[in-house]
């Protein structure tokens, strides 16, 4: 067991969509439970119904209405003003659960591609996170026009309700260093393969200068001809990677996920104990 003293977060690297956080003395299932919570279950919007007034473009009205879902909606302020995904799914009458985009586009003389920019939203908090995703070419003369409605959903019914492209975790390196049988400078075949250039000679002893970098190859333990190296990892640390789609702020997908986890846990706890009482 893990002393809770050794337990520790910190955030290596935060940009706009992904966040890096070095996690130590969380144990493997933990951290993968948040990691598939992140891309499952933490809710975002994205269309889930669309009316067609008019569509005389290329496309079958499926094929619109599946780019549509695909968009991805901004969401961090539509999390606490819509109502979760199980109240909301296929009740399309119920108020506080859909925020509308309306479509008017026509090409006149020539051809015009509309875009996910084109669409106007009924509410400011949920738009499309990027303009610029293609939807459909008109060609001349060609109209479109339909009400799009958007709802809080999951990864786990439909990817387009996944807020992560990427949601990964990878054990931290430890490199182990036989110096009496390594033949040092002369030989440098480890430092040369490491693919990530990680690996030097410093004060007579091969060391990783920076460890996250290190993808566990094993190719400087495969190419070493005296088997001067060994290359393990730590039980309970771990590098965690979150990469949004925009849809929501990396930091908030990680909390949100927390939270559910903290949520079912506290379900389970109560479950199990109402069985033990009606048990007795």
């Amino acid at each position: 067991m893990v002393e809770e003293s050794k337990i520790s977060t910190k955030i290596i690297e935060k940009k706009n969509l992904f966040i890096k956080i070095l996690l130590e003395g969380y144990p493997l299932p933990f951290v993968n439970a948040i990691r598939r919570i992140c891309i499952s279950e933490v809710p975002t919007m994205a269309v889930d119904y669309v009316y067609f007034l008019e569509n005389t473009s290329p496309l079958y009205d499926e094929i619109i209405a599946h780019r549509l879902g695909l968009i991805p909606l901004t969401s961090d302020e539509a999390l606490d003003k819509y109502g979760k995904p199980e109240e909301c799914a296929e009740r399309e009458d119920k108020p506080n659960c859909y925020a509308k985009l309306f479509l008017e586009a026509q090409a006149e003389e020539e051809p015009k591609v509309i875009y996910s920019g084109d669409l106007v939203s009924d509410d400011p908090d949920v738009v499309p996170v990027y303009k610029n995703i293609p939807i459909v070419m008109l060609g001349p003369g060609q109209k479109i026009s339909l009400e799009a409605r958007a709802r809080l959903g999951r990864g786990k019914e439909h990817a387009k309700w996944s807020p992560t492209s990427v949601a990964v975790h990878k054990y931290i390196p430890i490199l182990e260093f036989k110096e009496f049988l390594c033949k040092g400078k002369e030989c440098s075949a480890c430092i040369e393969v490491c693919p990530k250039k990680v690996l030097k000679f410093k004060d007579n002893e091969i060391i990783l200068e920076d460890p996250l970098k290190c993808n566990l190859c094993r190719e400087c333990v495969i190419k070493c001809p005296v088997n001067a190296l060994k290359i393990s990892w730590h039980k309970d640390k771990f590098l965690l990677h979150i990469e949004s789609t925009g849809a929501l702020k990396p930091e908030h997908i990680l909390i949100e996920a927390s939270k559910i986890l903290e949520e079912k846990v506290q379900k389970l706890l109560e479950d199990i104990e109402k069985a033990l009482g009606e048990y007795k």
